[in-house]
């Protein structure tokens, strides 16, 4: 069992059970759910545990959201109470809230609105990203419109929370369909945000915007060139952050916007063999000259083909450096690339191709066959 499983354990549970124990009606004093989730989380994965704890937080409770948002309302004056027993607490106040809000009537909205205000106060124990999808789902534009006021709070876990709970590809998190087929939904929460004084909320919106260009580059580029005209001090570093896929992807537009551009003369790639064995390095090395009249700067990546085990080759781009050449100037560079497999990339021995890529550009071409690491060996 691997140690992310054991961030939410026995231990955790029966310290959730007696601090709701102690701040819940006399009616609700035992939380069985809780009791019997505690001993049941062991042997699951994480996810599965979250699961299980956010299904026993809303049996104990019953369908009474009030009753629920009662007691996470005093059980968050202990100091104590943070950590990763908030992960199923958040789950838990987001479908009981959503749950409640699908009734008619003012009330339903309360709901709805009490709900995301447990979801603002709860990040700052452990954030409520994951959580906020479930309210997303349900109301996108009711969740955006709450969400926006965020980014003038005092707390940076609550405006960062306004910025990554609203990614369209937020790592482990459900996606949202509206997310993709709206790209303008949560673009008054990244302009509220990109100016923000915590590194901690601004890499929250490179990654936001990094996001939309996957499926939407055009408004991407579009709203990182805007922040450009109007930057702080912070702004060039935001920007290409938000911009990475695309640059790696070769898109003239995003490249044009930081400032890259210039004819360059390559030599390359040049490898240091012609055969590697699984589990060792190549090294790769290039030479990039400013072949133009003027001074230029120039972003050096190098693309690894890697051979599947069927079909094409799967091109996979990786960063060299960022050059500023003087006219006639000219750069030597080495890179060292493992082939050691790592759990999210197979390698299946054959021939692979390696290229460089210079201001979104391919040049050269290189081929090294990939062997299977010898018999007795651990990669």
């Amino acid at each position: 069992m691997g140690t992310m499983d054991e961030l939410v354990d026995g231990d955790v549970v029966e310290q959730l059970r007696r601090t709701f124990r102690a701040h819940a009606s006399s009616t609700r004093s035992d939380w069985s759910g809780l009791a019997a989730a505690a001993s049941a989380v062991a042997g699951r994965p994480l996810r599965r545990r979250v699961d299980l704890v956010r299904d026993a937080i809303v049996s104990d409770v019953g369908s009474g959201f009030d009753l629920l948002n009662g007691v996470v309302d005093a059980s968050l004056a202990e100091p104590g109470f943070r950590g990763w027993a908030i992960w199923p607490v958040t789950e838990a106040v987001a479908e009981l809230a959503v749950g409640g809000a699908q009734g008619s009537g003012r009330g339903g909205e309360q709901t709805f609105e009490q709900g995301l205000e447990l979801m603002r106060r709860l990040t700052s124990r452990l954030s409520a990203e994951f959580a906020l999808r479930t309210f997303l789902l349900a109301d996108p534009d009711r969740t955006v419109r709450v969400v926006q006021h965020w980014c003038d709070d005092d707390d940076e876990h609550v405006r960062r929370l306004a910025s990554e709970g609203t990614r369209s590809y937020l790592p482990w998190a459900r996606q949202v369909p509206a997310l993709h087929a709206r790209p303008d939904l949560t673009l008054p929460i990244v302009d509220g945000l990109y100016r923000d004084e915590s590194e901690y909320v601004r890499r929250s919106v490179g990654n936001h915007v990094n996001d939309l260009s996957r499926r939407h580059p055009d408004v991407a580029v579009q709203v990182g060139s805007r922040w450009l005209t109007s930057p702080d001090g912070n702004t060039p570093a935001l920007v290409r952050r938000a911009f990475r896929t695309l640059v790696k992807a070769g898109d003239e537009r995003a490249l044009a916007a930081l400032g890259f551009g210039g004819t360059a003369a390559v030599t390359g790639p040049l490898l240091d063999r012609t055969t590697v064995q699984v589990g060792e390095d190549l090294e790769i090395r290039a030479t990039v000259r400013n072949a133009g009249a003027t001074r230029a700067q120039f972003a050096v990546d190098y693309v690894v083909h890697y051979r599947k085990a069927r079909g094409p080759n799967a091109p996979k781009v990786f960063k060299i450096a960022t050059l500023t050449l003087d006219p006639g100037e000219s750069r030597e560079l080495v890179k060292r690339r493992s082939f050691a497999p790592t759990s999210t990339r197979v390698l299946h021995p054959g021939p692979h191709t390696v290229e460089l890529q210079v201001n979104g550009r391919r040049h050269g071409e290189a081929r090294v066959e990939l062997r299977a690491a010898s018999s007795g060996e651990r990669p």
